[in-house]
């Protein structure tokens, strides 16, 4: 019963072999073997191309180029006066002093937002995968509620929250309800700003923490059996053993965390609008404000802001690459 069946599929499969054989033959005879793939690689490389390349070209073109024209042509050439124009400041320690003193203050609250988020992520994440590496009941059902935040839409994380801490909404009913005077969470710059940094760590901390997690259980088990053996202490495991062997883990959560946080957009932007005035925009937001949402739209300097950014980018991306080589060679 399966010979006639196997037999068909055979002469299915080489039927189908054989319609390709005659083109990729050819193909092959005309370019060579050594330049077969190539042809392979072309159609991702154009989409990759006008999709990435292009565009941060065209963006460098934009970043010394003056006026609101979208078009190239209708564009002057200014050089580096946008560059000047961002970086031209009295006192770079007040923004005030500064031309374009939103961008400052953009800059400055990004980077209070990266210290303090960052610092926060990775402790708390640190915290979690260590209590979820031990044998404690429901381990697995923990680890997903701690991981479910990852799926969600930034949008819907900040939807969520924006109806929690609105001045009508759940919280502040809540305290009205035990007699505590309801607080404006989101038009209160301090509290604005905690509440950004809180909703970004509880949306994203369960991704760093399965990181740690895995790094975790890649140590061996025996190593930990030969310092009970020793009468260690658990803070002197933790510190001696498990820090050793987890930093290489640790360095990537850092340095993906601190991308992450350099780019924050989609959270803030829906939870507060970067208010109140200016006190939660962070330096994507003022790109995307000064580039499409003023008028009138500031092409250039929006250009220039995110080349200065991705050169941020860029240094965390190489400090990443070299403290993970000196791990490996160490």
């Amino acid at each position: 019963m399966l010979k006639p069946f196997n037999s068909a599929v055979q002469l299915g499969y080489r039927t189908a072999f054989g319609l390709f054989e005659w083109p990729m033959a050819s193909a092959q005879r005309l370019v060579g073997i050594r330049r077969i793939a190539w042809m392979f690689l072309l159609p991702n490389l154009i989409i990759f191309g006008a999709f990435t390349f292009l565009p941060i070209i065209l963006n460098f073109f934009y970043a010394t180029s003056g006026s609101d024209a979208i078009l190239l042509s209708q564009r002057p050439y200014v050089g580096a006066d946008n560059f000047a124009s961002l970086l031209s400041c009295t006192n770079y320690l007040d923004p005030n002093t500064c031309r374009r003193d939103v961008f400052w203050r953009a800059v400055y609250n990004t980077g209070w937002f990266v210290v303090l988020q960052v610092g926060f992520m990775v402790l708390f994440s640190l915290l979690t995968a260590l209590i979820l590496n031990r044998k404690i009941p429901f381990r697995g059902f923990f680890r997903g509620v701690f991981f479910y935040p990852v799926l969600l839409s930034p949008v819907v994380v900040a939807l969520i929250w924006k109806w929690i801490l609105q001045r009508y909404g759940v919280l502040n009913a809540g305290l009205d309800a035990v007699g505590v005077t309801p607080v404006d969470w989101l038009t209160n710059a301090n509290w604005a700003f905690f509440w950004i940094i809180f909703v970004s760590i509880w949306a994203h901390m369960g991704f760093y923490t399965l990181i740690l997690l895995a790094g975790l259980q890649a140590i061996p088990s025996d190593v930990y059996e030969a310092a009970e053996m020793d009468g260690a202490s658990r803070w002197r495991v933790f510190y001696r053993i498990t820090m050793p062997l987890l930093m290489p883990t640790m360095v990537v959560v850092l340095v993906l965390s601190l991308i992450r946080a350099v780019q924050a957009f989609d959270e803030i932007f829906v939870l507060t609008g970067g208010g109140p005035g200016s006190a939660t925009t962070l330096i994507l937001q003022y790109i995307y404000e000064t580039g499409f949402a003023s008028r009138p739209q500031l092409f250039g300097l929006a250009a220039a802001a995110s080349i200065l950014m991705a050169v941020v980018l860029l240094v965390l991306t190489l400090l990443q690459l070299r403290a993970t080589r000196s791990q490996a060679e160490g």
